[in-house]
């Protein structure tokens, strides 16, 4: 931040990179059969960058850009798993009818000049 409360021009961009990702992110589910049912979605001290769903299965999707597949992996840690929790139980709290639906902690890692990589149920949900 600069002394006025504004954010920094690399703030700006990286914001704007994660923009980007998501929106790749939004369209490579679209390709492989989901809908879109939240993005950027923050409740319950939680977030996730989307909630989506194929069939009887919603995903909360944690989004990464990384130069390789093993920096994306480090990012989901304990605290991300914590997070997209919070979320995930918020999001199903306002929605009954998902309680009795399959849901899972994926992650799309973005890697330069490659193909997205969506990794269902590799971060483990803490339901309780």
């Amino acid at each position: 931040m600069n002394g006025r409360g504004r954010p920094t021009h690399d703030r700006r961009a990286a914001y704007g990179r994660g923009l980007r990702a998501e929106t790749f992110a939004v369209l490579l589910l679209r390709l492989k059969g989901y809908r879109i049912l939240a993005r950027r979605y923050l409740g319950g001290g939680g977030e996730a960058d989307i909630i989506a769903r194929r069939g009887g299965v919603i995903a909360f999707v944690e989004v990464k850009a990384r130069a390789t597949l093993e920096q994306g992996l480090l990012l989901l840690d304990h605290d991300k798993r914590r997070r997209m929790s919070r979320a995930a139980r918020h999001w199903l709290a306002r929605y009954p009818g998902a309680e009795h639906m399959v849901w899972r902690g994926d992650a799309i890692i973005l890697l330069p000049w490659r193909w997205p990589r969506h990794l269902p149920g590799v971060i483990e949900l803490l339901m309780e």
